[in-house]
């Protein structure tokens, strides 16, 4: 099989789109992978109108995308700047073809913010991982901990009717006390709750390691906690697991099989689109380079995904999957895991496919 017909196998239309509206966070968490979210560097409108029209093109004859607003900090560019970014894909979003995430430390929501929001129907995740005690290296360049600035931003939502989801970092902090950190964020009423165990990646490279046997203890936790009377939340995590027993114990193997990987094409705020993960855009590394595979402003979205193959960390991520598919127990469910990140409770024969970040969905 030519490595065109193998990408085709693996890899089906992109669901999800993650665009880059600045570097800038306004937050410096320990763990955050990030390069530059010191730095201000902003999408300019000729990119935003670039990345709609491939999104049209894409969307053509009845396909839908996720667009995700992500990393630095969306917010910091301001209502009015949001705004200008968000006019572009209107039509496409009236019509039905595109949908407006964003995912956000919600520090700086304002009612202006939840209005402009509610107006273009954008759905809304928040990076919280639990109380003041689990939250703490969420923190601003002072030092300072951001916890109840994240908590104000909740109750505007709330006030708001904005609905939102959570995403947790699970760290040293907080892998011994899921049932503390889940009972205080199932209290802030969101759609879904979705974990990520903390990894080494980009910048973060000296977290602390957490061994298999505390992975796999947490989990069996989160399990009895999701199974209690009177937890709502949707477990990101546990409703894929869910799924996937619905459906091959119903018979219906063939469905969850069926399912080809999202190739996530990530854009960053000069215009450079990394596949397969939204954690390699601007990160570089020895052996790959920057993970450019091409610029929205002189190839489509299409066309750089119609030569990703040749790309040499695309090729070797199949070839991991590959690898993968033979040695694993898990890749019944896995299928792959996630592209990017070094995890600390097993080696990783391949790089690992993170799920997309849609803030809202599980």
């Amino acid at each position: 099989m030519d490595e065109r017909s193998e990408f085709d196998r693996w890899f089906g239309p992109p669901a999800t789109l993650v665009l880059q509206p600045t570097t800038l966070c306004n937050l410096d968490c320990s763990y955050c992978y990030l390069p530059q979210r010191r730095r201000l560097h902003q999408m300019a409108p000729a990119t935003v109108h670039a990345v709609a029209t491939s999104a049209a093109d894409l969307t053509f004859g009845g396909g839908t995308l996720d667009v995700v607003w992500h990393a630095g900090e969306p917010l910091t560019v301001g209502t009015q700047a949001f705004a200008q970014m968000l006019a572009p894909f209107d039509a496409l979003r009236r019509d039905g073809r595109v949908q407006h995430f964003v995912q956000t430390n919600a520090t700086l929501l304002t009612p202006a913010w939840c209005d402009l929001l509610a107006r273009h129907q954008v759905r809304v995740g928040v990076s919280i991982d639990g109380p003041a005690a689990l939250t703490g290296r969420r923190v601003d360049y002072r030092g300072k901990p951001a916890t109840d600035r994240i908590l104000a931003g909740i109750s505007l939502l709330r006030d708001h009717g904005i609905p939102f989801s959570i995403i947790a970092v699970v760290g040293p902090e907080s892998i011994d006390r899921p049932e503390e950190m889940l009972d205080f964020l199932a209290a802030l009423e969101p759609a879904s709750i979705g974990l990520n165990i903390e990894e080494m990646e980009g910048t973060n490279t000296a977290a602390v390691p957490i061994s298999v046997e505390q992975a796999e203890r947490f989990w069996r936790r989160v399990l009895d906690w999701s199974a209690a009377p009177g937890h709502l939340p949707v477990l990101r995590d546990i409703h894929r697991l869910a799924e996937y027993l619905r459906l091959v114990r119903g018979g219906h193997r063939d469905a969850w099989e069926s399912r080809r990987i999202d190739p996530i094409p990530t854009v960053a705020w000069n215009g450079d689109v990394a596949l397969i993960s939204p954690e390699l855009a601007g990160i570089t590394a020895p052996a790959y380079g920057d993970f450019v595979a091409g610029n929205i402003h002189h190839r489509s979205l299409a066309e750089i995904l119609a030569t990703a193959h040749r790309l040499r960390y695309v090729r070797e991520f199949m070839t991991g999957l590959n690898a993968c598919r033979q040695t694993c127990s898990f890749w019944d469910f896995c299928r792959g895991g996630q592209a990017t990140g070094t995890s600390r409770t097993a080696p990783s024969p391949a790089p690992r496919r993170r799920s997309a970040a849609s803030p809202g969905k599980p």
